[in-house]
């Protein structure tokens, strides 16, 4: 387990490193973890200790909406001031979101199936 959590922390570290060096308006965490996957692209494989420990890393990511509730609740006054704003945003960033997500997943398949052609 301490060994999964150096990959992730590891990779989280250092796409905060490269997210404040170049400036980019990335979060450090997002960089990580495209660094990761393309990690594990090009070892053509995922190491033991995350395949066998990540999935019970992942029963604990509701702990992750927590800040996120926190931030609704501190910013409730701004927030409710403008209901029609938010609902937009909220329907455009899940729209937005399914696209790509489907978007990418169409782009792998068509890859995997060259690869087996």
């Amino acid at each position: 387990m301490i060994e999964t959590f150096l990959w992730l922390l590891g990779y989280q570290f250092l796409g905060e490193v490269l997210a404040h060096g170049l400036g980019w308006p990335v979060p450090g965490a997002v960089l990580g973890m495209v660094l990761l996957f393309l990690t594990l692209c090009a070892r053509r494989g995922i190491p033991d200790t995350l395949r066998e420990n990540v999935p019970r890393l992942m029963t604990h990511m509701s702990l992750l909406f927590i800040p996120a509730g926190a931030g609704i609740l501190a910013f409730w006054p701004m927030l409710s001031q403008r209901p029609l704003v938010m609902v937009a945003v909220l329907v455009l960033a899940t729209l937005s979101t399914m696209l790509v997500s489907a978007a990418t997943l169409t782009l792998f398949l068509r890859w995997q199936r060259k690869g087996r052609a």
